[in-house]
């Protein structure tokens, strides 16, 4: 987790530790969630390795959630209408890649 927690914050470009108990949590979403989207067993990557493009869509999904916990959209994107919808099809994309087709 802390691992993840750096790259977030070095994705967010935030530098003070006052908001890590949020990412974490923020952080467990977008695990759970990659998960659940590519049909894995709920814990598996505490205990197996993220394939790059799944951790990527981690730090995006973690980072968006830190940016819209106020329901809005900030961020690089916070002028465009559209920006949360491109955050979830590019998440959701990159989860695709590492996705076990079989189950």
């Amino acid at each position: 987790m802390d691992e993840l927690l750096a790259k977030v914050k070095q994705n967010l470009i935030l530098e003070h530790e006052a908001d890590d108990p949020l990412l974490k949590g923020y952080i467990t979403a977008a695990v759970s969630y990659a998960e659940s989207y590519q049909h894995i067993p709920s814990g598996y990557y505490s205990e197996n390795p993220m394939p790059p493009t799944t951790e990527q869509a981690v730090i995006m999904l973690s980072s968006h959630f830190y940016e819209s916990r106020d329901g809005s959209t900030g961020g690089f994107f916070q002028d465009n209408p559209q920006a949360a919808q491109q955050v979830w099809n590019t998440v959701n994309l990159l989860l695709r890649l590492d996705r076990d087709w079989k189950v």
